[in-house]
């Protein structure tokens, strides 16, 4: 198995100089914020992040590609490093701490590039997660001072704590009615959205959550989190990976029991 050792440190020193610029401007009160064609907001410091991550990866690694959520596909070759400079803005420009850098390497494969390195920076937060194929999640300050991710073993649905970001984009999809019984099935509900609910199903401190509409972007880093801990990310068709444009994540004992409330119409 390949050693991604070398891009994990570097997805550690992209993070950093991410945490450091968004920090910079976060709760700025001249903080200038605009509306994307999609109608969701974009704050400059999302594209100053991007820039400075695009810039690192330049000089570091000139022969990847690189797909971004602000400036999109850069490049060509079997190797893609995908970044989301913020996941969470809307919490972000509001001055809510629950947000992240998202930072994957992808590489070309068997059913497309699949993600083999993922680094999720959570500064405001004070929290850091990161995985690499084959190595492992983790969790903690630094690559040497750090704790290993498991997910949780529950496996009852009765038992389980689901975690979403909100009722809308169901109900747009037509799957509201198999989300609400999701929800009277399990133990405890939150709708803590974004990464978070990912990382704490690689923590075990939560068992399922899922999105409705996602990019790649939003989901490369957190796939590789997720299944390094031991749990199942797929799209809510089932599809291991970040490709479906949808999430369902889960500690793995749960996942069709999950799946087919989700899928229900």
């Amino acid at each position: 198995m390949p050693d991604y050792h070398d891009d994990l440190r570097l997805a550690h020193v992209l993070a950093d100089a991410a945490d450091a610029a968004t920090m910079d401007r976060f709760k700025a009160l001249d903080l200038k914020v605009e509306t994307k064609p999609d109608m969701t907001p974009v704050s400059e410091a999302d594209k100053a992040a991007e820039e400075l991550i695009r810039g690192n990866l330049h000089r570091a690694r000139p022969r990847d590609a690189i797909l971004g959520e602000e400036y999109g596909l850069e490049g060509t070759g079997p190797r893609r490093w995908v970044i989301d400079p913020i996941d969470g803005t809307k919490n972000y420009v509001r001055g809510v701490p629950v947000w992240a850098t998202l930072i994957s390497l992808m590489e070309a494969g068997e059913g497309g590039y699949q993600p083999v390195v993922g680094v999720v920076s959570a500064p405001a937060l004070g929290r850091r997660w990161w995985a690499a194929k084959g190595a492992g999640a983790y969790t903690g300050r630094s690559l040497t001072s750090a704790t290993r991710l498991h997910v949780s073993k529950v496996g009852r649905m009765s038992d389980a704590s689901f975690a979403y970001s909100s009722l809308s984009g169901w109900e747009e999809q037509g799957r509201l009615s198999g989300f609400l019984d999701l929800t009277r099935s399990v133990w405890r509900t939150r709708g803590y959205g974004d990464f978070w609910p990912y990382m704490m199903v690689a923590e075990g401190s939560i068992d399922i959550c899922a999105e409705p509409e996602l990019s790649l972007w939003d989901m490369a880093a957190n796939a590789i989190v997720v299944t390094e801990a031991g749990g199942t990310f797929t799209g809510l068709d089932g599809r291991p990976g970040p490709h479906s444009g949808n999430a369902a994540a889960s500690n793995g004992l749960l996942h069709d029991e999950m799946l087919s409330h989700l899928t229900a119409r």
